[in-house]
């Protein structure tokens, strides 16, 4: 290996002297570097001075009161890794109960940073986000008392406007223990039981036309969602499966989504009777929202009870209500050899009368079954919407290798939609397209009653002669 190659040994050999004044050079100009060279110097005087120089700077970052453009966020998220860097893999080694602290400081500085920096792209948030999951490896091997602990973590929870105590119960239950989650469950249950606190600067006029309109008090509801949630997680770090059910009402339950998070939490406990009666009351609007999370439960749950042709009816229900993948895969994945095959020719003859033709289209591709899909595409060219270039792009570049007819029925419907609707933004696309068709004409033995591509072309012509833009582009591609 070359001895120019930028390595451990290689700079070694520089010499102590002649890498310090490198430092020295390399960091003038760059706060980021100058402020990782004092920290190793701090820590080379010990861990205690490394946390008295990481403390100095969370204070600073907290008391700041500078907007943080995107320009300079790169420099700060760097600036915040190198902080935990410092506390995780440094201080914590040495001294865990300082760690804890300085991780605990360092969240507390989120709200202070969201409310001054640019973070569109969520970078900063990202750093946070993990910085908390530290927790689960600092916190047990601290000398935490478990009812100062739970003070701390309700007071965290108690004002976190920004999200960035999530996940905290969770990862300090097994700190906490039984003693300190009986705690914190005191506190949140003496909350709940307080009254709603009155807004400071809300006016009376404005409560009353609240009132007047029969508007639900959003306060009281706020309160209830996070009274419920933590309790929640109190629950399932107690793994108390029937505290964490009670905290839904029966409204709650009708939910499709909410039922099936309750059946798979009875399943789990031995209990599916129980899960298909709270399966069975929710309200059956029609609605697709928490559709697919009841129909898994439901599943589940008759396999449980041994009702497994019951559970084959729900699945082919499942793939004939919405062309579902999964459930269509899970039906012919239980049936005998050879009943197998019947049944997806049965399911593809389904597919190709389906009522609507997109959906139907989606499901092919998604099996995938090409043959099929051409001959959905070429029997129903006339219902295919040529405004979801999102599937029917990659539809046409799957098809026209094997199936160069049904590829460019495809791309005619979305030429046909962008210009007969003057979508001028689209010009550029469908150009291409109608390129592509003729790129692939030579690859049809014979276009039934299509017409060919050059007397396709020739109509367009006719018909959108005044659409200048589209064959500037479309001549000179």
């Amino acid at each position: 290996m070359s001895k120019k190659t930028l390595n451990k040994s290689n700079l070694a050999d520089l010499g102590a002297d002649r890498l310090a004044d490198l430092l020295i050079e390399v960091s003038q100009g760059s706060a980021d570097i100058k402020r990782r060279l004092r920290l190793e110097l701090s820590h080379n005087l010990g861990m205690a001075e490394l946390a008295h120089e990481v403390r100095k700077r969370l204070a600073s970052l907290r008391k700041s009161k500078s907007f943080i453009s995107w320009r300079k966020r790169k420099g700060l998220v760097k600036d915040l890794e190198t902080q935990i860097a410092m506390i995780v893999e440094k201080i914590a080694l040495e001294d865990p109960n300082t760690a804890f602290d300085l991780l605990w400081q360092f969240i507390e500085v989120a709200p202070f940073l969201y409310e001054r920096v640019d973070d569109r792209r969520g970078d900063v948030g990202d750093v946070f986000r993990a910085a908390i999951l530290h927790f689960a490896d600092i916190a047990p091997r601290t000398e935490a008392d478990p009812e100062a602990l739970a003070d701390r973590v309700w007071t965290a929870m108690s004002d976190n406007g920004y999200g960035e105590w999530d996940g905290i119960i969770s990862l300090m239950a097994p700190t906490l223990g039984d003693a300190g989650l009986s705690y914190l469950k005191d506190h949140v249950e003496r909350f709940s039981d307080a009254p709603v606190a009155d807004p400071e600067n809300e006016h009376d006029a404005i409560i009353f036309l609240r009132e007047l309109r029969g508007e639900t008090d959003y306060r009281a509801d706020q309160k209830q969602r996070f009274v419920r949630q933590c309790l929640q997680d109190i629950a399932t770090a107690s793994g108390d499966a029937n505290a964490y059910i009670a905290q839904y009402t029966a409204d709650d339950l009708r939910n499709k989504a909410i039922a099936a998070e309750v059946a798979g939490l009875l399943l789990e406990d031995g209990k599916a009777n129980d899960a298909l009666v709270v399966l069975g009351n929710v309200d059956d609007d029609g609605r697709s929202l928490g559709q697919d999370q009841w129909d898994e439960a439901y599943i589940a749950t008759l396999l449980a009870l041994g009702r497994d042709d019951d559970a084959q009816a729900h699945r082919w229900a499942c793939f004939a209500a919405r062309l579902s993948v999964e459930h269509l895969q899970a039906f012919l994945k239980e049936l005998p050899d050879f009943e197998d095959v019947e049944a997806e020719d049965k399911a593809r003859a389904y597919v190709l009368e389906y009522p609507n033709v997109m959906p139907a289209l989606h499901f092919c591709l998604q099996w995938p079954d090409l043959p099929t899909a051409a001959q959905l595409v070429r029997a129903r060219a006339s219902e295919l919407d040529g405004d979801h270039y999102e599937l029917l792009v990659p539809a046409a570049d799957m098809l026209r290798d094997r199936h160069p007819l049904a590829a460019t029925v495809v791309w005619r419907a979305m030429i046909a939609f962008a210009l007969d609707e003057s979508r001028v933004s689209r010009y550029g696309h469908v150009a291409s397209h109608l390129k592509e068709c003729g790129a692939v004409a030579e690859d049809i033995e014979a276009f039934d009653s299509l017409p060919n591509h050059d007397r396709y072309v020739d109509e367009l012509r006719i018909r959108h002669e005044r659409k200048s833009s589209f064959w500037a582009q479309f001549d000179t591609h």
